[in-house]
């Protein structure tokens, strides 16, 4: 067997060409690599409608039995239902999937108990180092007597516990298009939203990981024309979308228009503060100017991190924040063991959509106050060079401030821009945002001239 690890493993999870670098033998190897590492006696695995899912789920299942681990398969199931076996019973746990990731990839995430994150500094490394280790040989023999493998079915827990956090009893009826992309959402929607008052009309809910219709990534705007249209011919009220893993949502509005996610991520913030009466709300820094204004006039607090899944786990359990959101997508939440859950963010917006008269589009615009960019990808040679040079292009002005949380951010009166390094690409990624769209243009085209120059 032979695999590039430092290839495979990236900031949370473990994923590659299947079955190039990623095999059965090589998931088993991480199933006892990462009882060892958590010191876990007893385990939860869940995996995706991803065609190679299952074995290799049950791979890593056997490479844990075998060293005296206790495993519970959940089976078919989101990333974030996993997390709430993680959470609900007090266990380590590992998801099988590639999340929004084209039909050839699939890999792991990984939590310990209660859903806490597994990032480089936290546990992956070590996994991967020890499977390394065992490329060759294989695992070492264990004395200990091998554990169980059971199954248990979590999903009708999982939706009551998440209705049981947001009360869409009362709301007025709703019509809404869910395009679920042939992901998980078909296998959750279902139960979560029954018994709504919801007119569900469901798109490509049958599960298939070959992506039939379209990759399962709605932060791609080819992604969401299907929904767009069907939106506006349905007459429906908002459209949802979710990711492969169905862990991320996207909505469009009663036109079809999409809602930044930084909006989505106001109007919950200004939801969850009301529920716990104040408190510490996290947001990354290539979020909305508004999300930070929307938190103060709540009377909450925001709190700046870093882009990523792992930084804001890490942040949410220091400050004891009760929501956190990032401008992909993804909604973290105290209340689900500061794990993300699209399917949450996406009962708030129902039932904050539900709760009064108005259209989503005129209830979103109170969070949606610039106009920004989104992000912009550019192959570059020499990432630290042409950084560099857009550092020199703006130290030193006048009125304009730097900072190096994640990358190069500036901002300006009028408007910010960052540009980070992808850590898996020769890309920048660049975000600005402005109080006007003449001012955003200017400064995303004076930056894309730098870096691109």
């Amino acid at each position: 067997m032979t695999a590039d690890l430092s290839q495979l493993v990236k900031a949370y999870d473990v994923r590659g060409v299947v079955p190039d670098q990623w095999d059965e033998p090589l998931a088993e190897l991480f199933g006892a690599a990462f009882v060892q590492v958590t010191g876990a006696d007893a385990i939860v695995i869940g995996h995706d409608m991803r065609p190679s899912s299952p074995g290799l789920s049950r791979a890593f299942a056997r490479g844990a039995a075998a060293r005296g681990v206790d495993v519970t398969e959940i089976g078919l199931c989101s990333t974030d239902q996993l997390y709430y076996a993680s959470g609900a019973f007090g266990l380590p746990g590992a998801m099988f999937t590639a999340s929004h990731n084209p039909a050839q990839y699939n890999g792991i995430k990984m939590c310990r108990a209660g859903a806490a994150p597994v990032g480089q500094d936290t546990g992956l490394s070590e996994i991967r180092q020890l499977t390394e280790s065992w490329l060759d040989s294989g695992a070492p023999s264990s004395d200990a007597t091998p554990g169980t493998i059971t199954q248990r079915d979590t999903l009708e827990d999982y939706a009551a516990y998440l209705r049981s956090l947001v009360d869409l009893t009362s709301i007025r009826p709703l019509k809404v298009v869910v395009d679920a992309g042939n992901g998980m959402g078909g296998h959750t929607v279902p139960t979560v939203f029954s018994g709504l008052p919801l007119e569900l009309v469901p798109m490509y809910f049958e599960l298939d990981g070959t992506f039939p219709n379209h990759e399962a990534n709605p932060l791609d705007p080819a992604n969401i024309v299907d929904l767009q249209k069907r939106v506006r011919e349905e007459g429906a009220d908002l459209g949802i979308a979710f990711d492969g893993d169905a862990d991320r949502c996207f909505v469009v509005d009663e036109r079809g228009e999409p809602v930044s996610p930084s909006a989505i991520t106001a109007l919950v913030a200004a939801r969850e503060l009301a529920k716990h009466g104040g408190g510490t709300i996290i947001h990354n820094l290539i979020t909305s100017w508004s999300v930070p204004e929307v938190v103060r006039e709540h009377g909450g607090t925001p709190v700046r991190t870093r882009v990523g899944h792992s930084f804001i786990k890490a942040e949410m359990a220091a400050s004891g924040a009760i929501f956190g959101g990032e401008h992909s997508a993804h909604y973290y939440f105290r209340d689900f063991w500061n794990a993300d859950t699209g399917m949450l963010a996406a009962l708030h917006v129902l039932a904050a959509l539900g709760g009064q008269d108005g259209p989503l589009s005129g209830l979103v615009a109170e969070y949606d106050r610039y106009v920004g960019s989104g992000e912009i990808n550019s192959t570059v040679d020499d990432q630290a060079a042409r950084l560099a040079a857009v550092r020199a292009a703006y130290e030193g002005r006048e009125g304009v401030t730097l900072d190096e949380l994640d990358g190069l951010t500036v901002t300006t009166e009028d408007a910010w821009f960052n540009v980070r390094p992808s850590n898996t690409e020769p890309l920048l990624r660049l975000n600005a945002e402005a109080r006007d769209e003449a001012t955003m243009t200017k400064v995303r085209d004076d930056v894309l001239e730098i870096i691109r120059g």
